[in-house]
């Protein structure tokens, strides 16, 4: 193992803000399987900036979903086309209420990529914060207008802990 993914021993003393409660009453060990099942899975471990090596938090990098336009937070994406947009096909496919042209176009362009800061709190808890955003898996072959907000909606507890397991290699 990579000196920054060795066994941390020290809990967060609480749980920050933006983080999402994925266990409670956890243990370290599972902690630990998390972070060695992602150096298997060839992920990046990293420490936090500013943590010191022995507190349970890293951040956990290099997991992408092919095909992962279901996880297109639409809602969003309509507002910001309210305000005026490129017009693009897929685009007023979905202003009249068809996603279907657009997940298409972004199943073949893009992929979600899904990076991770887990940590293991002083009450035990198996916390984490997902950074989800679409990128190209070739940049300039998707004719969709340079700009386009494509975010990731908010998963439910039980979605993003099934994400990380996959990205640890341990689901």
């Amino acid at each position: 193992m990579t000196a920054s993914a060795e066994r941390p021993t020290r809990p967060l003393a609480t749980k920050p803000g933006g983080y999402v409660e994925l266990a409670r009453y956890s243990s370290l060990s599972r902690f630990w399987a998390l972070l060695g099942g992602a150096v298997r899975a060839t992920r990046s471990v990293s420490t936090v900036r500013g943590d010191p090596p022995e507190v349970c938090r890293r951040r956990i990098t290099g997991y992408t979903l092919p095909n992962a336009s279901i996880f297109l937070d639409t809602s969003r994406l309509l507002k910001e086309l309210e305000d005026g947009f490129e017009p693009h096909p897929a685009l007023v496919d979905l202003l009249s209420g068809d996603p279907f042209p657009l997940r298409a176009e972004l199943n073949a362009h893009f992929e979600l990529r899904a990076d991770f800061v887990i940590a293991f709190t002083a009450r035990r808890d198996l916390i984490a914060r997902p950074e989800f955003r679409f990128t190209p898996i070739v940049q300039g072959l998707s004719s969709l207008p340079d700009g386009l907000p494509l975010d990731a909606r908010r998963l439910g507890r039980d979605e993003l802990h099934l994400l990380l397991q996959r990205a640890c290699g341990v689901a």
